[in-house]
């Protein structure tokens, strides 16, 4: 049987992979977690994972050798989509180096592994669109050529994971290609993330959980959507239509839009009418990379992947997610 592994499986895209592989492949995956990892994005699988039908959990920690190794040799994969990361912007200015060891050394310890153990998969290496960071107006729409200018130490070691990733294409003739996601976003999204927590905050005010203020940061950073149902739709063509070795690739959506006017959106579809918007200095980067607009044509070109979800139902998707978890009488962190 055909064997996927998916590093970060917990996370929103990882758990959104996880169904649609299940919905579209007869693959066998294997999902890799640290066994500490909540369990909420996969709960609706958990029966399944408890039967051993199709999905079986490995436990490891990009920081420790050891255990990728281990992972890797266990599943032996003939598909591998490493998602996981530590991926909040902001955490990285307070924590570089856990950052720096997680997303880069931790890329090198992954391809090392399959090097040894499953040197015949075809890989995904998921950098980020972050590593563009600070691009000026006439670079839009950005381009997979454009320079790198990485605006926190997030986006420096998403630039050291693509790097890396291409490394190992072009030294060990591995089939690994890497992708800059630009923003995607949907049910499951952390809420440490603007949408997100904007969606919470909304949320919490409805079921009388918090007073009507929607805390934000920077609102005119501008921003080109997709949902995270369509980027791991393209993240499966990725790695099965023609993939070529070494290839890179910018995936996004087509509606954009300022994180104000997204706010806005979530806003219109609320009763509550009484919401006031309040700035919060410690929802600011030091330096945010905001103007993150790709042009796509490449891989569309490549394998003739469009998003069809529109902006407004992913946003309707994720309201709906955080009122379901807030009506359920959850407590959550404002933030």
């Amino acid at each position: 049987m055909t064997r996927a592994l998916i590093t970060g499986l917990t996370g929103m895209v990882g758990s959104h992979l996880l169904d649609y592989l299940l919905e579209n492949t007869d693959w066998e995956i294997w999902g890799m977690l640290r066994w500490r990892s909540p369990l909420d994005n996969i709960e609706h699988h958990l029966d399944r994972i408890n039967r051993g039908d199709r999905v079986k959990l490995v436990y490891a920690d990009l920081r420790d050798t050891m255990s990728i190794d281990a992972a890797v040799n266990t599943s032996r994969p003939d598909y591998v989509f490493h998602l996981a990361a530590q991926s909040y912007p902001k955490t990285s200015f307070d924590s570089p180096l856990d950052t720096l060891d997680t997303n880069i050394q931790g890329t090198e310890r992954l391809l090392g592994a399959l090097r040894k153990y499953a040197p015949e998969a075809r890989i995904h290496v998921c950098a980020s669109s972050e590593v563009f960071g600070r691009v000026s107006r006439d670079k839009l729409p950005i381009n997979e050529e454009c320079g790198f200018h990485p605006a926190s130490p997030y986006a420096i070691s998403k630039v050291g994971t693509d790097l890396v990733g291409r490394y190992y294409a072009e030294a060990y003739g591995m089939c690994v290609m890497t992708t800059r996601m630009f923003t995607h976003t949907g049910p499951r999204r952390g809420d440490v993330f603007a949408e997100s927590t904007f969606a919470k905050q909304i949320a919490m005010i409805e079921h009388a959980k918090s007073p009507p203020v929607v805390k934000v940061g920077n609102l005119d950073s501008l921003r080109t959507w997709a949902d995270v149902r369509d980027a791991v739709r393209a993240y499966h063509m990725l790695v099965t239509v023609d993939p070529v070795p070494g290839a890179y690739y910018n995936i996004g959506g087509q509606f954009t839009c300022t994180i104000g006017q997204m706010l806005n959106t979530l806003l219109s579809y609320s009763d509550r009418t009484d919401i006031r918007i309040e700035n919060d200095q410690e929802r600011m980067r030091p330096i945010d990379a905001d103007l993150q607009v790709p042009d796509t044509t490449k891989f569309e070109r490549h394998t003739g992947w469009k998003p069809v979800i529109p902006f407004e139902t992913t946003m309707r998707d994720l309201l709906a997610y955080w009122r379901t978890r807030v009506g359920a009488n959850q407590s959550f962190l404002s933030r």
